[in-house]
């Protein structure tokens, strides 16, 4: 089994990468691969709104001059998903954000790739914001229909000097926690895998209220 992790942060070695390396150590502990991409550091462009994702229904965005596609990929192979940001005005990183909207609008055009893989969120913050860009993550996993783990508080780890955040005992529980509770649901779903049938994937039903 293999969890990818995604580094929002500008900065490669910050307290974001710190959050997402206290997951994924515990993650190793238990014999689960992991891998950390770094995403903040790149220009990556929004979603245009284009369309053609669902129209070409190749797994791919129509912009190809950054490595959005090449993380689909990554997305797609792995059995788990970690998404990490800091906290800009309350809210996820640009370029994070950026790189999230296209990403699931594309798995979500291809038969929603990502549907029934575990996905968690951490959050690295100075002081105050942390919640809100903790729920924007997971607005993307649950629009998914990620199998999302806990943990025994919010997933946010407070510090401003990169690795201040491993002072923050409770921080460090958190992420620890969460971690053994995403090992132990990720081996739940390998042994229910031809034991429990998951329920059939309804398509989209998509509505206005403006008439």
């Amino acid at each position: 089994m293999k969890i990818v992790a995604f580094n929002g942060s500008p900065n490669a070695k910050g307290n974001t990468w710190h959050a997402l390396s206290m997951v994924t150590e515990e993650l190793e502990k238990q014999n689960i691969a992991t891998e950390i991409v770094h995403v903040g550091n790149k220009p990556v462009r929004g979603c245009l709104a284009c369309g053609q994702c669902f129209k070409m229904k190749n797994e791919q965005c129509i912009q190809t001059d950054d490595p959005v596609n090449e993380w689909i990929q990554l997305m797609k192979g792995a059995d788990g998903i970690l998404l990490g940001t800091p906290v800009h005005y309350s809210a996820v990183a640009g370029t994070m954000k950026s790189f999230l909207d296209r990403a699931f609008y594309v798995t979500g055009a291809n038969d929603s790739m990502l549907r029934h893989k575990v996905g968690a969120s951490v959050v690295a913050v100075r002081r105050s914001g942390g919640l809100p860009a903790f729920n924007q993550l997971n607005n993307f996993l649950c629009y998914a229909e990620m199998l999302i783990p806990t943990s025994n508080y919010w997933n946010v780890v407070h510090g401003t000097r990169p690795g201040e955040v491993m002072k923050d005992e409770e921080g460090r529980q958190i992420m620890r926690v969460l971690a053994k509770n995403m090992a132990w649901l990720l081996r739940l779903i390998e042994h229910g895998k031809g034991a429990v049938p998951p329920p059939e994937r309804e398509n989209k039903i998509a509505m206005n209220f403006i008439r």
